[in-house]
C-alpha cells in the first residue's frame, strides 16, 4: 500500500517555525515526510533537515518523498531521543523542531498494521515494528485491573471495568487475535444509547491500547525539555497534538519552561530565582479551519502549540 499522509495544520506549522533558511531543523515525527518536504524547501543548501521515525515503512516512504534534495539525515529513531541523536550527528544547536504526535493515514488505513477498529486484522499497533509488545500481548496478557486503568487513564473510557473484565472472560475460552474480535467485546459492554453517538464505540479503547504499547504519554513532557533544550536563540518548537492527554502534557511542559515567578505578590524582589526558557507562543493552540477539516476530517482533533527559546 501506497504511504499517504496529508500533514495537519501545515500552514501554520511552517509559519510558526519562523524559518532560517541557513538554519537546522528536526522533524521529529518524520511519517511520509509531507511537513519535512516544506520545510526543506525554504531551506538553502547551507541549510539542513534532520527526520526522525520510528517506522521503517516511514522513513522508506519520506526517502523516497524527499529525494530531490540533499542536505538532510533521515534518522530511524524515536523523538524521544532527541537529545541523544543530535549528540551523535554532533550536532549542538538547531533552529527548530517540529513534533506531529499523530497516528498517519498510512497506519490506519494499512489493515494488517492493526491500528482501525474499521478494519479487520490481527492485533498490532506497533509503531516500530520491530518492538517486542504488541496489542495482542497487551488484550491477552495484562491483568484485568491494569487494562480496566489503561482504558480508563489513556482512553478516558466510562466502561472501562466491564470492558476489562469481558476481555478477561472470553480470553479463558479463547485468545482474542483480530481488532473486529476486540470490536464485539467493547460493543458487548457499551449500553445501547452509547453506541449511537457519533464517536466509535471502540475508539477510546484502541487509543488506550496503542498509547500502552508505543509509550506515547511516558517520555513525552521529557521530550519537550529535551527539545527546548536543544534549539538555539530564538529557534521554535512546534508540537501537534490529537488527545487530551498529549495536548495537557505539552501545556505544562511549556508553562513550566516558561517560567514564573512564586514569590508573594507583596515582595520588592524576586527571590526564588525562577528561570525562563523561552515563552509560549500560544496561549491558545492552533486548530484547522474549516477548509482543511473539509478537505481532512483526521484533522478535527489536532491542536498546534509553539515555543520560542530564550
Amino acid at each position: 500500500m501506497e504511504f499517504k499522509h496529508k500533514p495537519v495544520l501545515l500552514d501554520e506549522c511552517i509559519e510558526g517555525l519562523n524559518i532560517n533558511p541557513n538554519g537546522i531543523y528536526v522533524d521529529g515525527t518524520l511519517g511520509g515526510g509531507g511537513h519535512s518536504f516544506h520545510i526543506i524547501e525554504k531551506l538553502s543548501e547551507n541549510g539542513k533537515l534532520i527526520g526522525i521515525d520510528r517506522d521503517k515503512e516511514a522513513i522508506a516512504a519520506s526517502e523516497l518523498k524527499l529525494k530531490d534534495f540533499h542536505n538532510k539525515i533521515i534518522y530511524h529513531g524515536n523523538h524521544d531521543d532527541i537529545k541523544r541523536i543530535l549528540e551523535e550527528l554532533d550536532i549542538d544547536k538547531v533552529d527548530g523542531i517540529l513534533l506531529d504526535l499523530g497516528i498517519s493515514s498510512y497506519q490506519i488505513d494499512e489493515a494488517e498494521r492493526g491500528f482501525s477498529y474499521m478494519l479487520n486484522s490481527k492485533l498490532d499497533m506497533r509503531m516500530n515494528r520491530e518492538d517486542k509488545l504488541s496489542a495482542y500481548e497487551v488484550v491477552n496478557k495484562y491483568s484485568e485491573d491494569n487494562l480496566s486503568n489503561i482504558f480508563s487513564d489513556f482512553g478516558e473510557e466510562r466502561y472501562s471495568k466491564r470492558i476489562a473484565a469481558k476481555i478477561c472472560e472470553v480470553r479463558k475460552i479463547k485468545s482474542i487475535e483480530t481488532t473486529h474480535e476486540l470490536v464485539s467485546i467493547v460493543r458487548s459492554c457499551i449500553p445501547y444509547k452509547a453506541t449511537l453517538e457519533k464517536q466509535h464505540p471502540a475508539k477510546r479503547v484502541f487509543q488506550a491500547i496503542r498509547i500502552e504499547v508505543n509509550s506515547e504519554l511516558d517520555k513525552l513532557k521529557e521530550a519537550v525539555i529535551d527539545s527546548v533544550n536543544c534549539l538555539n536563540k530564538s529557534g521554535r518548537l512546534a508540537v501537534i497534538t490529537f488527545h487530551s492527554l498529549e495536548d495537557r502534557i505539552v501545556k505544562h511542559a511549556f508553562e513550566e519552561l516558561e517560567g514564573k515567578c512564586k514569590c508573594p505578590s507583596d515582595f520588592p524582589v524576586c527571590i526564588c530565582k525562577y528561570k525562563s526558557y523561552g515563552k509560549n507562543i500560544t496561549k491558545k493552540p492552533i486548530i484547522s479551519n474549516e477548509l482543511e477539516l473539509k478537505e481532512n476530517s483526521r484533522a478535527r482533533s489536532a491542536k498546534l502549540r509553539i515555543f520560542e527559546k530564550n
